[in-house]
């Protein structure tokens, strides 16, 4: 049983009823041959858990604003759901700002980050009283512009990186010597820059940094953490008041893709950030965290249907509807991005029988297109089921539009009352006409009316 009660051995459970389910209502089948799940009550646990964690180690009546990373799931009724179990939004694009305004998240509840955000994305931002951290002094100077244009109720602050290393993962580690994000602290002169801006724009309030997400480890986090609260302090007793009253630590928990085990829980993490710096939770600083994948990984799966089992060289291979489409990452650098494979029957259920190493293969016509290689599963066979584990981050809601695979159906579930599994459609699956009209199929001839001067 992980802390607060969300049970891996509990999700387990719901995850096989579900594909059972599935099955039996027709989500899955030979025409509908891969879909999402989404355990709702998995993701209510996860936003429960989070919300207890930080505030066991905070002081009563401290601000805290957990704000949901939308890159990590960008599905509106997933922001929706959040929102109902009191956690806002990290966006980092117009579209996933559009997402969370159509989830109903209200500016209060919505924080903006991104290395690339343009002047309309600031005036917008700044227009609706949005949460802003700048990356990078460029920014600044224009944000600088837009506050002196037009009075805005934003919380504006600076991103830094603290550059206290990377993780076992060079591509979601944000605090390395040469990392691309926020204004790198050990460089000659920024620390001071940074400092000297605060002091020059009374209007800044807070501060923002992220250490990376998976392959970081907790002490490698904290870190991350107590150099921008010293920073912070530096900042406050050198302007002579508490100019900073937010301090925004990102988020990163990694995610065990191991086991259906939650570790490590936002408790530890929590805790951790406690014994390592106590003086940010005092009731001095309000607090912004900005999780993604911890809250949402364990509760997706993709689920997809052997078309075809065959065998290669002695080995095994299950040919799915699963591969580089929805799970790009572990497709391309499997050794980082590991995912767990569950085999099931063709009616839905968990299929037992001696194991058998054998490879889990996409749809997309290129040799590397794998789920997983050599890997030890009940034998799979044509009409079975393969599901990917710990999805519902970063894969079946970032689609890859290899060979114009269509983009699958996801589907949240819930027990209900009677035994049962009740779905509801999170978001349809695409049609080939949509695939059409993303391709250009408007606009069929507009190649064929340009001519270079004189070629005709």
């Amino acid at each position: 049983m992980d802390e607060y009660g969300n049970s891996g051995e509990g999700r387990a459970t719901r995850r096989d009823e579900a594909v059972r389910a599935a099955v039996e209502q027709g989500l899955l089948g030979p025409d509908s041959p891969i879909v999402g799940l989404l355990d709702a009550t998995g993701i209510r646990e996860s936003a429960a858990e989070l919300r207890a964690a930080f505030a066991e180690v905070t002081a009563p009546g401290t601000p805290v604003l957990h704000a949901f990373a939308v890159k990590a799931t960008p599905l509106v009724p997933v922001l929706r759901l959040l929102r109902e179990e009191g956690i806002g939004a990290e966006v980092a694009s117009p579209g996933e700002l559009a997402l969370a305004r159509a989830a109903g998240l209200s500016p209060a509840e919505t924080v903006l980050d991104s290395p690339a955000k343009t002047p309309a994305e600031l005036r917008e931002a700044l227009a609706l009283g949005i949460a802003v951290n700048a990356d990078n002094p460029q920014e600044l100077d224009r944000i600088d512009g837009l506050v002196r244009s037009a009075v805005s109720r934003s919380p504006l602050g600076i991103r830094v990186n603290p550059q206290v290393g990377g993780g076992s993962i060079g591509a979601t580690s944000t605090a390395t010597a040469t990392s691309k994000f926020g204004v790198a602290l050990r460089d000659e002169g920024a620390r001071e820059w940074v400092v000297r801006a605060y002091l020059d724009r009374p209007w800044l309030s807070r501060l923002h940094a992220h250490t990376g997400s998976q392959g970081i480890p907790l002490p490698l986090m904290a870190q991350g953490v107590a150099e921008t609260y010293a920073l912070a302090e530096e900042i406050n007793r050198r302007i002579g008041r508490p100019q900073i009253d937010t301090i925004d630590i990102g988020g990163g928990l990694p995610v065990n893709f191991a086991s259906d085990v939650t570790a490590p829980t936002y408790a530890e993490y929590a805790r951790a950030l406690r014994e390592a710096v106590p003086g940010l939770f005092d009731g001095r600083y309000g607090l912004v965290t900005e999780f993604g994948r911890s809250l949402l990984a364990k509760h997706g799966t993709i689920v997809a249907r052997v078309e075809y089992a065959k065998s290669a060289g002695g080995r095994s291979v299950a040919v799915t509807h699963a591969g580089v489409q929805v799970a790009t990452r572990t497709v391309y650098v499997p050794g980082s991005w590991p995912l767990r494979i569950t085999a099931y029957e063709g009616k839905g259920r968990p299929k037992s029988g001696p194991e058998v190493v054998q490879d889990v293969a996409g749809p997309a016509c290129f040799a590397g297109d794998l789920l997983a290689e050599g890997r030890a599963l009940p034998l799979l066979g044509q009409g079975d089921y393969a599901a990917a584990l710990d999805t519902g981050a970063y894969y079946f809601a970032h689609h890859y539009a290899y060979n114009s695979l269509a983009r699958p159906g996801i589907y949240g579930f819930v027990p209900d009352r009677a035994g049962g599994v009740r779905f509801a459609t999170v978001r349809d699956p695409q049609t080939l006409a949509s695939i059409v009209a993303e391709s250009g199929g408007a606009h069929a001839g507009a190649l064929t009316t340009l001519h270079a001067p004189g070629s005709r």
